[in-house]
């Protein structure tokens, strides 16, 4: 239960297997009862595809609970940030030692990152298979 990460969330479409249901992500702060006091409370709409054998048993505007696992959180920090900056560091230090530029250097560094985000994006259906969500329904 608690390698889980839970977000109630309200069905907006429902198209064969596939279901958008739209979750409120807060920051910590923003459950803070000095939220209205503060300018760190925020909270985004976001639109989460969920396929689901089980679809049609759902109705729009039905509230749900949206299960993800935390390593799907933290494989998704390490592809999208920590990978780049591996790459980017090292490129940089690379072509550092081998330009005697610093401005084709660090230019060189940061083409690097366009076939890293190149082959995610070309991967991005298995990856949408890895980082999958569940639903299930909540009992009022």
């Amino acid at each position: 239960m608690a390698n889980t990460i839970k977000h109630q969330g309200i069905v907006e479409n429902i198209q064969g297997s596939h279901l958008l249901v739209r979750i409120i992500q807060t920051s910590a702060c923003a459950a803070c009862s000095a939220k209205g006091h503060c300018s760190s409370a925020d909270s985004k709409d976001k639109v989460i595809d969920i396929t689901d054998t089980a679809a049609s048993s759902y109705q729009v505007g039905e509230q749900v609970m949206i299960i993800g696992e935390t390593s799907m959180g933290m494989m998704a920090v390490v592809l999208a940030f920590v990978i780049p900056f591996v790459l980017l560091v090292t490129s940089l230090f690379i072509f550092m030692a081998w330009m005697e530029n610093e401005l084709y250097a660090a230019l060189s560094s940061l083409i690097i990152l366009i076939p890293y985000y190149f082959i995610l994006w070309l991967n991005k259906a298995r990856l949408k298979q890895k980082f999958s969500f569940t639903i299930k329904p909540i009992n009022i």
